[in-house]
């Protein structure tokens, strides 16, 4: 057995362990089968540090109004969202031409003020908190990570299978690889992931009281944003989906929240 042959066997052998550990985990509600190659205690302590460098650098905003709101429609989310173990914490950033918000591992909740005109209301607002709690809950940063430990090793087990071919090949042959793996795998994952996480943000925003409907109205309003703002890239090398494809997947599961949202009292 040849050298290049052990190293490839190794490479081989590692990813199939890989392929194994990825079939351990499922999303909440959705039941997807998942890739998770760090554990939940590895992935808090990643969201607790970067967040807590955040708040360093970031200028936090000191609105009152603002704040109290923020923290009525996170602490409502936060009861309906299962996050085992969830240190929840939620922060507005004084970033007024930022309209964005995320969520970090272990239920660290970051709001760009420049959302909050896009928002408009309590609802609007849970909408976006729900989506970015759902982040968290599916352990999308995880998935991504582990995403990006496999292809590292893929692309080293087909570095090693190359090894006799001329180093022009090698490159030509590395190159795609690097491409396709970010526009065939990466990038519709992460498309997937936004879809995935307006379906869950959608039930918890219901859960906690808010009418679900308001999401749709939302979502247009930042369609509306994005026009304004520079256009749409294509979807196939976006890490979202496009507006349109967003609004038509929410209003399908309209129902299902609105029948969520009546069971909390709601009409």
């Amino acid at each position: 057995m040849g050298p290049c042959y052990t190293k490839l066997s190794l490479a081989g052998a590692v990813l199939g362990v890989a392929l194994l550990v990825a079939g351990c985990a499922t999303v909440p509600e959705t039941g997807r089968s998942q890739l998770l190659l760090i554990s939940p205690a590895e992935e808090m302590q990643l969201g607790l540090t970067e967040f807590e460098k955040l708040k360093q650098n970031t200028p936090i905003s000191r609105d009152p109004a603002v704040n109290a709101m923020v923290q009525r429609v996170g602490g409502r989310i936060a009861a309906v969202a299962p996050l085992p173990n969830a240190r929840w914490e939620f922060v507005v950033f004084d970033k007024p031409d930022v309209p964005n918000a995320f969520c970090l591992p272990g239920g660290k909740v970051g709001i760009f003020s420049g959302i909050l005109p896009i928002t408009k209301n309590e609802a609007g607002l849970a909408t976006v908190i729900g989506h970015e709690v759902a982040h968290a809950v599916a352990r999308h940063g995880a998935e991504r990570i582990s995403e990006g430990l496999l292809i590292q090793l893929g692309g080293e087990a087909l570095a090693v299978a190359l090894d006799t071919k001329s180093q022009a090949t090698q490159a030509l042959v590395l190159q795609a690889y690097g491409v396709g793996s970010t526009v065939g795998v990466a990038l519709p994952h992460s498309r997937g992931q936004e879809l995935e996480a307006d379906h869950l943000g959608l039930l918890y925003m219901a859960r906690a009281g808010y009418d679900p409907r308001e999401a749709v109205a939302f979502w247009k309003r930042f369609a509306t944003y994005n026009e304004k703002h520079g256009g749409k890239p294509l979807e196939f090398l976006s890490t979202h989906p496009l507006d349109d494809r967003r609004i038509a997947e929410i209003e399908r599961l309209l129902p299902q929240a609105e029948a969520e949202y009546r069971t909390r009292g709601g009409h």
